[in-house]
């Protein structure tokens, strides 16, 4: 059996080869077409009664356009080791992803803007959403820190965090909620299951939101309303990803950027971005 010693094979493999296909709306006969082999070996592949190579797990993935960052779990559900996943956006060959990203957060001055890994840890912000979002910050330095590891998720579901500078923190939260069912509908994604089931462990977190609701109606845009005191904004976002890139990385990343929901706000935000003036 040509699997690599540390990486045991499991019966997972064929689960995870199923979901794909499935989610794609490929029968094993379409998928058998594609990739050149018989419909038999398909299903003993989807049962566990065959081993897949190495090889045969990155041409199943390769057909089912399987992303890059979720081919890894086939690969190690099927016995092999994981290729090179993600990395820092240090390397010098990402200089020019690096300034693309920079002038994008600083075009969306003054409002806040973010990019995000693949586990919603920001990785690059303006100085816009420090100005604001700082404005919303307790005294604890978990509510959004100057580090670059701050988690969205985690800031939106803490009670300790964001979330309780939130008006319409059930329909935020709500949202993001049903945000994370889709994309583990989509890919089976481990790490998506391990972070919803953090989110619905927090206090507040309503039970009905462990299974995803498709009679829920789509809001067309939700608009996060933060308050604190007397000062009222509100934001709706955008989310941007790179188009078709082949490294894990980048096709990981999302910039999300926010936008004011009224009048008010974009007033707000303008001011603050304004030089303080010098005394004489």
């Amino acid at each position: 059996m040509n699997t690599l010693l540390g990486f045991p094979a499991t019966d997972g493999f064929g689960r995870l080869l199923r979901h794909w296909r499935t989610s794609r709306r490929m029968s094993q006969l379409a998928l058998a077409t594609e990739a050149g082999i018989s419909t038999r070996h398909l299903s003993f592949l989807e049962t566990g009664r065959a081993q897949p190579s190495r090889e045969m797990v990155q041409l199943l993935a390769g057909m089912l356009d399987v992303p890059a960052g979720d081919r890894n779990a086939l690969l190690l559900s099927a016995g092999y080791a994981p290729v090179p996943g993600e990395r820092p956006l240090g390397p010098p060959e990402l200089e020019p992803v690096r300034r693309a990203l920079q002038f994008i957060l600083r075009q969306q001055e003054p409002f806040p803007a973010f990019v995000l890994d693949a586990h919603w840890n920001i990785v690059m912000r303006n100085d816009a959403s420090r100005r604001i979002f700082g404005l919303f910050k307790g005294a604890g330095e978990h509510d959004m820190p100057g580090s670059t590891k701050v988690n969205v998720m985690r800031t939106v579901f803490d009670p300790g965090c964001l979330r309780r500078f939130i008006v319409n923190w059930e329909n935020v939260a709500g949202c993001l909620m049903q945000s994370m069912h889709r994309d583990i509908a989509a890919t089976g994604s481990d790490d998506v299951i391990r972070m919803r089931d953090e989110m619905l462990s927090y206090p507040g977190v309503p039970s009905r939101w462990a299974a995803p609701d498709s009679r829920a109606p789509e809001p067309s845009l939700i608009a996060m309303q933060l308050r604190k005191d007397d000062l009222s904004m509100a934001f709706f976002p955008t989310v941007t990803t790179f188009a078709a890139p082949r490294d894990v990385t980048l096709q990981q990343l999302k910039i999300e950027c926010f936008f004011p929901a009224d009048a008010v706000t974009e007033q707000v935000a303008r001011r603050l971005a304004l030089p303080e003036p010098v005394a004489v």
